[in-house]
């Protein structure tokens, strides 16, 4: 890993960050903390820089590995993927050249499909997975709702789909808090969106997502957690990934809606680490 020492922004001192040459690809990583590794794997934003307000939390007892998504943010263009499955040997990639021989798995919508097939292909690499506003295969509405996420970027653009989007995975009370105003949005949105073609390829990905008839051969410790009023993963579906996996504990907010790592983060945090500690992955305290 090309590595060089934090120069400030929301890396904590220390913290080591710069692009990780894989197989096929250069993934940019940071790493924050010591200890046992804790991997979380962003959703289909693709972007590291989503569990900004996790990196402090859990770096204090753990050594927190955060990524970008090839071609994504501060990831170099590479030939591009359009299947979880093949997102999930980005990230045993990046852990092989990390030299992580396991961690703690954490990964959000995409990310906790890409967790899943982590925790079936690779057990020994996964020390407990936590599925944060995830699922394990589409329903009607599910698929409606990519169906129609992928018309708006093919039809009105990257714009429409972009703040569309965030209008969908945030609710509207914590958008009123801290509203920046639509041109201040779509600038952070754009500065990691892969581009269209690239953004296809991932939309087909999350909408190819299945393994209801798999999950039951997790054996990992597995947690999920997720909030109430999520309306692109809702409720039923971690109910079903928590029926599903075989032991597997739950926890639910009562708000925050699909982004509530960021927008109830203190509460998330607080519910994680406790979810942590009920699967066995952390000691209480």
């Amino acid at each position: 890993m090309a590595q060089k020492k934090n120069q400030g922004g929301n890396k904590r001192p220390g913290a080591t960050c710069g692009l990780v040459r894989t197989a096929n690809a250069r993934l940019y990583a940071e790493q924050h903390g010591d200890g046992e590794a804790m991997l979380l794997i962003p959703g289909l934003g693709g972007s590291g820089t989503f569990w900004r307000k996790q990196i402090e939390y859990f770096s204090r007892r753990c050594r927190v590995v955060t990524y970008d998504h090839r071609g994504v943010g501060r990831s170099p263009a590479a030939p591009m993927h359009s299947h979880v499955s093949e997102m999930a040997d980005d990230a045993l990639a990046l852990m092989e050249a990390l030299g992580l021989e396991a961690a703690h798995i954490v990964g959000h919508s995409t990310g906790g499909a890409i967790g899943q097939h982590l925790a079936l292909r690779s057990p020994r690499r996964v020390r407990s997975l936590v599925l944060s506003a995830s699922w394990a295969g589409p329903t009607p509405l599910f698929t409606d709702l990519f169906r129609f996420r992928r018309r708006i970027l093919l039809d009105s653009g990257p714009d429409s789909y972009l703040f569309s989007g965030s209008l969908l995975v945030t609710p509207a009370w914590a958008l009123e808090g801290s509203y920046p105003g639509m041109e201040e949005v779509l600038r952070q949105r754009l500065d990691i969106f892969p581009g269209t073609e690239v953004e296809l390829g991932r939309l087909n990905a999350v909408m190819r997502h299945d393994l209801r008839e798999q999950i039951q051969a997790i054996r990992v410790p597995t947690g999920i957690i997720s909030a109430r009023d999520d309306n692109v993963t809702p409720p039923e579906m971690s109910r079903e990934l928590a029926e599903r996996i075989p032991g597997a504990a739950r926890a639910q907010l009562p708000e925050g809606g699909h982004f509530c790592p960021m927008t109830v983060a203190r509460e998330y945090n607080r519910a994680l680490a406790r979810l942590l500690e009920e699967i066995g992955a952390f000691s209480a305290g």
